[in-house]
């Protein structure tokens, strides 16, 4: 069934999904020519005896096409439609790989309602946000096409219907077409290509060796691809993109029988020519003549300058196909609960100061290729052998000895926790997700299952959760055909291919050393904050039903109980003065705060103690450095909303500063830095938000000289204070009782000292704009020759005073991100996703920004750059088309439209609004300011901010190359404009 832990395994996996105002459309009759809506055994559950989850209609047409449609009102007026066709990468002939995502390109490019490029804007013009609403993927195993339609009415569901079904059954695949894709899908290769790609294709060659997954990557080969035609392309969607090989999901705010309806009216008539190919083998994992002593196969040491040290091995099986049935089921949660006792043990391992920054053993069943457990290493310096030693002995512990009871039940406690809350929410599953676990259903050839199904199942399974029987498991996980095991290092001379396989063969002893303590920790045996303190004010605020409350130690707290999101509750902390409380000197412990003040620990709670204590609860410890605000924040639920509290008013109030934290933070980030610069995302990753800042000290990624200096005790003497720095606000919403609420506030976080108001000095401080350039910005990469990166960015403002014009400038950076994706992508092929964005500061009255990205040939950044100045100097000469502009409107409109039945959306809104009242205002205001406007307006915006001479530039281009400063020979300007 559908996962949870694993990207292919069972019904345990479902809970995963779980836990996440238009009228429905009228129904029309529904087909009914061998469908089986209400019966016993629709098509998915064939062979299976799980309950079926009787909310899904399935279906089959005459010409053998499937379908699962469903009512869901989340988000409400939303409908969600999948196509799954069963082939992907794994299908594809030697001479056509890569083809399958070609034609996932193709089939948007046009067809038989819709003229060349005319897909975008066409459901641009439905409502629906293109690489959001729109989209599609390829996987090994299928290809699938996604459409989110907002405020779907009869009508635009009639529209979408009629356009999808021309695009999968007539899609204009010519050799003009073919011609046009090629280069963007070579473009999008080139982007996730060079040393991602190396790696990835090491990884795969080598676990996968004489398989078909293998030699089949998604994206295929530039031979392959530059040989495509006509004749190949319209081939291969002849095999495979038929009815009897295809599968349509709708889920929404519609009536079944609607659904299913539109599925036979535009469906109902697509023939399939000839028998159905059958799918090929892709092969099974198989010991090679010589495999070395238990079964150690293929090996592989693979060099790469610049990238942190990794080791994975996998013990293969193959794959067959399951009976879906309640006992496969039970036996998943088995291996799930071994698993997790495993790698709480390698946890604790690392967080102890051991010979690996993390380690993880992970079962999945990959493209149908393999049934694998995955051990996956990080060492902490070139003794990688020492590093592995010290995982094999974890695990050969786990699989020499049981269990105890009380390591079962820590995680059983773990697992029940997430099952129970993903019925309590069930009513909270968006249409999009469901729809998106029947495909996953699809890929691993099983069944889905309700909420409530999987904690029955779960619940029954209690007695099996023995000792022994995890025992079982756990040595059935590591027994297999072949091991396998790739080494990635970026120094040479540190191991072959041989000592690899002689590490992965040798004997190991069994090391219980990281068994854990599991006994729970009670809360009752904590410390009490301080003095309990009082509600001193309350009032409503004028949005919905959120309250403000004020504690007597000035403590602010939004309040609102809603039932509107069942058994969830969000708490939010939010304090101090976020990067703007730092010296220019603080860079490396900004970095290690970031990772390291939440596992420093809390009173007499370290990282392991807040583990126990919080076991088989709902609690979450997220830290976040804002600009102009610290943020603790957390999912929990009414029954554990008092010790969530406790946590986090602990950790302003006692903290504990452990030194392994810090230690193993600064591993960490040592580790990272050199990859950033094997690329041309990594270096941006490094550098973009040191230079949107003006060159602020403080947004300098640290080097690894930087991480060296910093030691413990500097690390908390740049914290603590910051821990008691400024007001605090308390962001409480969901689905919790208010009395009691307030009760557990008061006990925690006003039982704190009264904090001082942070300096005027201080709150008027913002961040300096890096000045314009006239010539770009140039950085260098290390990786893939043909690899570059390029930024333009206008500096605009910030402020809530002036956020109208903030949320108007989000119209014209859609505008102007449409108008960049055509040039650049589709008339140009030069550039895969280039997009533009918007950012406007509500808490600093600068640092807003529009800004322009793409990832391109490295001869390509001249061509950006001057497509982007045309398409910014169009927009300062005349004003955007009625219906261009509509393209971005509508599209924000709904976006806004399905945020607005969210309870956290209102809440994001409102962060600090306790401290300035004006963004209660704001709030009202929000759907105009972003959906309202005129052309005109548009035009004089673009005159205000995108002005020649206005912005900085970047470009980033491989090491000891120029940048170029011409256009390619040959190649002219698209003519962006409209």
């Amino acid at each position: 069934m559908r996962p949870l832990f694993r990207t292919a395994c069972s019904l345990v996996s479902l809970v995963s999904a779980a836990l996440l105002v238009v009228q429905p459309v009228t129904a029309k009759p529904a087909p009914a020519p061998t469908a089986e809506a209400g019966s016993a055994d629709p098509w998915l559950y064939r062979g299976s005896d799980v309950p079926r989850d009787k909310e899904w209609t399935f279906g089959e047409l005459p010409n053998g096409l499937r379908y699962a449609v469903r009512k869901n009102g989340v988000p409400p007026g939303q409908v969600s439609i999948r196509v799954r066709i069963d082939a992907g990468s794994l299908y594809e002939n030697d001479n056509e790989r890569g083809f399958a995502h070609l034609l996932e390109h193709m089939v948007f490019r046009q067809s038989r309602y819709l003229a060349d490029g005319a897909a975008i804007p066409a459901f641009q013009r439905l409502g629906a946000t293109f690489g959001s609403d729109t989209n599609a993927e390829t996987s090994p195993v299928s290809t699938t096409f996604k459409l989110d339609l907002p405020n779907a009415t009869a009508a635009s569901l009639d529209e979408s219907f009629k356009l999808v079904s021309g695009m999968m059954i007539a899609p204009t695949l010519s050799e003009a077409n073919v011609r046009t894709d090629v280069p963007i899908v070579l473009a999008e290769k080139r982007e996730r290509g060079g040393l991602a790609e190396r790696l990835a294709d090491a990884t795969q060659q080598t676990l996968f060796a004489g398989q078909r997954m293998a030699v089949r990557p998604v994206i295929g080969t530039t031979e392959t691809l530059e040989a495509a035609n006509q004749a190949s392309v319209r081939a291969f969607h002849a095999r495979w993109y038929r009815p009897d090989n295809a599968v349509i999901i709708a889920v929404g705010d519609a009536d079944p029988a609607q659904l299913a309806a539109l599925i036979e009216k535009y469906f109902g008539e697509w023939k399939a020519v000839g028998k159905l190919t059958p799918a090929p083998s892709f092969g099974d994992p198989v010991a090679t003549a010589g495999s070395s002593a238990g079964h150690v196969g293929e090996t592989r040491v693979v060099v790469e300058p610049d990238v942190p040290r990794g080791l994975t091995y996998a013990v293969m099986r193959p794959w067959r196909k399951v009976d879906d049935t309640i006992v496969y089921n039970q036996g998943i949660m088995v291996d799930a609960l071994a698993q997790a006792i495993i790698n709480r043990r390698l946890e604790a391992r690392a967080r102890g100061g051991g010979s690996y920054l993390v380690a993880q053993v992970n079962q999945e069943k990959v493209s149908r290729s393999a049934d694998a457990t995955f051990v996956s290493v990080t060492p902490l310096g070139e003794n990688w052998k020492t590093a592995l030693d010290d995982v094999r002995a974890v695990i050969a512990d786990a699989m020499a000895a049981a269990p105890t009871q009380e390591e079962i039940d820590r995680e059983v406690a773990e697992m029940n926790v997430a099952f129970e809350s993903s019925v309590e929410q069930r009513r909270l599953q968006p249409g999009s997700r469901l729809a998106d676990d029947i495909v996953t259903a699809l890929d691993i050839r099983e069944t889905v299952a309700s909420p409530e199904t999987v904690l029955q199942i779960f619940n029954q399974s209690r007695p099996l959760f023995t000792p022994q029987a995890v025992l079982d498991h756990t040595r059935a996980l590591f027994q297999g055909t072949v091991t396998r095991g790739v080494y990635v290092t970026p120094k040479a001379g540190e191991g072959d291919a041989a000592s690899l396989k002689m590490a992965l063969a040798a004997p190991v002893k069994a090391d219980s050393k990281a068994r854990l303590d599991s006994k729970p920790i009670s809360f009752a045996e904590l410390p009490p904050i301080g003095t309990p303190g009082k509600v001193v004010t309350s009032s409503p605020t004028s949005v919905l039903e959120i309250e403000q409350v004020e504690l007597s130690n000035g403590t602010k707290v939004l309040l609102w109980p809603t039932t509107d999101e069942p058994g969830r509750v969000t708490v939010k902390v939010r304090w101090g003065a976020g990067y703007r409380a730092f010296q220019a000197g603080d860079a490396a412990y900004i970095a290690l705060g970031d990772t390291a003040l939440v596992g420093s620990g809390v009173g007499t709670l370290g990282q392991e103690e807040l583990d126990r204590i919080s076991t088989g609860r709902k609690m979450g410890f997220d830290f976040a450095i804002e600009d102009a605000a610290f943020q603790l924040s957390a999912n929990t639920r009414n029954a554990d909303l008092a010790d969530q509290l406790y946590l986090f008013a602990a950790k302003l109030s006692m903290p504990r500063w452990d030194v392994n934290p810090v230690l193993r933070a600064k591993a960490a980030a040592k580790l990272q830095y050199e990859s950033f610069a094997t690329s041309p995302q990594g270096v941006m990753q490094r550098d973009l938000a040191f230079l949107q800042h003006g060159r602020d000290a403080r947004f300098r990624t640290p080097t690894p000289q930087d991480i060296d200096a910093a030691t413990p005790d500097g690390f908390r003497k740049v914290w603590e204070p910051v821990l008691r720095e400024g007001p605090i606000e308390v962001q409480l919403f969901g689905d919790f009782n208010r009395a009691d609420a307030i009760a557990a506030l008061e006990k925690t976080f006003g039982a704190l000292p009264r904090r001082a108001p942070l300096p005027q000095a201080l709150l008027r401080s913002s961040f300096a704009d890096l000045a314009p350039t006239a010539q770009p910005i140039v950085l260098e990469h290390r990786g893939d020759p043909g690899q570059a990166a390029a930024v333009i960015n206008w500096p605009t403002a910030g402020g809530i005073a002036q956020i109208t014009e903030g949320r108007q400038l989000e119209i014209l950076s859609q505008l102007f991100s449409n108008r960049l994706l055509d040039a650049m992508r589709e008339k140009l092929g030069a550039s895969y996703s280039p997009y533009v964005a918007n950012s406007w500061p509500q808490d600093l009255d600068k640092g807003g920004a529009i800004f322009a990205l793409a990832q391109l040939q490295p001869k390509a950044v001249p061509v950006f750059f001057a497509t982007a100045d045309e398409i910014a100097a169009e927009l300062i000469a005349a004003p955007p088309s009625a219906d261009e502009l509509s393209r971005v409107t509508e599209p924000l409109k709904q976006q806004l439209t399905r945020a607005y039945t969210s309870s956290a959306f209102f809440m994001n809104q409102l962060e600090g609004a306790s401290d300035d009242p004006r963004k209660f205002a704001a709030l009202r205001s929000l759907l105009p300011d972003m959906t309202q406007t005129t052309p005109a307006a548009m035009q004089a915006l673009a005159a205000k901010y995108l002005k020649p001479g206005n912005s900085w530039r970047v470009a980033v281009i491989p090491a000891g190359q120029k940048l170029a400063t011409d256009l390619p020979k040959g190649m002219t300007m698209p003519g962006a404009g409209r």
